[in-house]
């Protein structure tokens, strides 16, 4: 669904949200994770890494090892759950050959079960609470962020951890863009937020003044666009807050990378390959247009990813059989397209192969590498309702709903349409926004929303180069001011040069 994030005729949607289940606010307090290996009892027992003689004594690096908190941004979706826990055991494993003392180690999707969990400041009172007396950092990483922490306490050990500190792999704006309302038009690399690929961290007195901070001041009600602005946005406060320190050990280099060595935590550059991928056949593709893109978006998908989907349909508000599109009956609307959407869902469950098990919807200005969704989706179980795109988020902060943004392109798993037609839940009116009420209802459901960031609701222009360049994209959005054709070749063609196990290599990226 095309919108600009936050404008006012949203709002109006929050006066429909009383008619559909919310999830409850935030009850449950965060909890920690402590493991301590058998035999642990005699540090004798245990290995010590040579590198931690650069740190002192294991005494210290146990201590200060024992004062981070560590918080894998995790997610509930079986796949993403157990690759957060394999990261979890690697940095307890690492930490067991330092000595006794253990740090903690929270997975955010088991730490609330409060939908906004996923945003992070709406836990933050809890985390000062719990952790706030006797830590001295908070650190934050994605669940394929791989962390050397020996090198990560010398990191840490270079800053004073009783003054703020908010530190991270920064990323910055070189122009202004839709996805961050426009922020610092004049200048917008003025402003740098953390790659959260690279993990990042808070000092535990800057989490304090946060919680203390929001106990006085709740969240306001709105959207998340791109959580890693919105947090260096409110962590600044206008200029009354620290700004983001850039850290150099912080990398997001491929960890077998050559230039690695001074690196403190490095990031998986592979696109996630879980045996073969899922078949053309088992991927129905739907794309959303009317007769007024006939003429000019159509041609875009023709000539560029419609060639890797064996099962296509184009659904219209006019019959067009040069195309063909179908027309379901429902009349286009000026925005939010839910009846379309919601009649797409049904044709599909009643009318496709019962033997296809994904369904993505796309509009007619989407770009997409079909072949790459493929590789994505062969670490997905079928079997589960999956409901996959990228993540946003409305009201988060009192007790609101994730959904997947429909632009960059909504998966669905055949049983998770079920699910969601057989709960009778449905748009409020013909153009309410699609993608917001489906968040809407699952959430009532209780059917999580997976978040992927190779998928995007925006142009390759809108975000900074350095977060592009240790991903492998799946979609992008929009044929404003740009050349689509060209977009799609430069980013998303399946290449020869690129390896059959998704690693991003040779891109002829004119721009980066």
């Amino acid at each position: 669904m095309s919108r600009e994030p936050g404008c006012n005729r949203w709002l109006l949607f929050a006066a429909c949200a009383h008619l559909f289940c919310l999830l409850p606010p935030l009850r449950t307090r965060a909890f920690a994770v402590s493991v301590v290996p058998e035999g642990a009892e005699d540090e004798t027992e245990l290995p010590v890494l040579q590198k931690s003689e650069k740190s002192g004594t294991i005494s210290k690096v146990s201590r200060e090892l024992k004062e981070i908190v560590f918080i894998i941004q995790s997610q509930s979706n079986s796949f993403h759950s157990k690759r957060a826990e394999d990261l979890k055991r690697d940095i307890l494993k690492q930490a067991a050959d330092l000595g006794k003392e253990l740090p903690t180690v929270l997975l955010i999707h088991q730490m609330d079960r409060h939908e906004g969990a996923w945003t992070i400041l709406p836990l933050m009172r809890d985390i000062s609470v719990t952790y706030g007396r006797n830590s001295s950092w908070i650190f934050f990483c994605e669940e394929d962020t791989r962390i050397q922490v020996v090198k990560l306490l010398e990191t840490l050990g270079r800053f004073d951890g009783s003054k703020e500190w908010f530190l991270g792999k920064a990323l910055y704006d070189e122009e202004s863009t839709i996805i961050h309302h426009y922020a610092f038009a004049e200048n917008p690399t003025v402003f740098k937020f953390p790659d959260f690929a690279a993990g990042w961290a808070l000092s535990i007195p800057l989490v304090n003044k946060l919680a203390k901070k929001l106990k006085s001041e709740p969240l306001k009600s709105d959207f998340t666009i791109d959580l890693k602005h919105e947090i260096a946005l409110y962590i600044w406060q206008k200029g009354e807050g620290p700004h983001l320190t850039p850290v150099p050990e912080f990398c997001t280099d491929d960890m077998n990378s050559y230039n690695v060595d001074h690196c403190a935590t490095t990031f998986s550059n592979f696109l996630p390959l879980c045996g073969e991928p899922v078949k053309k056949e088992d991927v129905f593709v739907a794309v959303k247009t009317c007769r007024k893109f006939h003429g000019d978006r159509i041609p875009v998908v023709k000539q560029t990813w419609e060639r890797e989907a064996a099962l296509i349909e184009y659904y219209s508000d006019y019959a067009d059989i040069s195309i063909p599109t179908i027309d379901l009956g429902v009349p286009n609307t000026d925005r939010g397209h839910c009846g379309k959407t919601f009649a797409i869902l049904e044709r599909f469950l009643n009318h496709s192969s019962p033997r296809t098990p994904w369904l993505v919807i796309v509009d007619d200005d989407t770009l997409i590498s079909i072949s790459r969704l493929r590789k994505l989706l062969s670490c997905y179980d079928p079997n589960e309702p999956v409901f996959l795109g990228e993540r946003y988020g409305y009201g988060l902060g009192t007790g609101g709903y994730s959904y997947i943004t429909g632009g960059g392109g909504m998966v669905f798993s055949r049983i998770a349409v079920q699910k969601l037609l057989a709960s009778k839940c449905r748009c409020y009116s013909m153009d309410a926004p699609d993608d917001m009420v489906l968040g809407m209802c699952f959430s009532g459901l209780g059917i999580p929303i997976t978040h992927s960031p190779l998928f995007h609701q925006a142009r390759p222009m809108d975000y900074p180069k350095g977060y592009l360049s240790h991903q492998v994209p799946v979609s992008f959005h929009k044929h404003w001011n740009i050349d689509p054709v060209k977009e799609y070749f430069t980013w998303l063609a399946p290449n020869t040069e690129e390896s059959l196990n998704g690693k991003k290599v040779g891109y002829n990226r004119e721009d980066l």
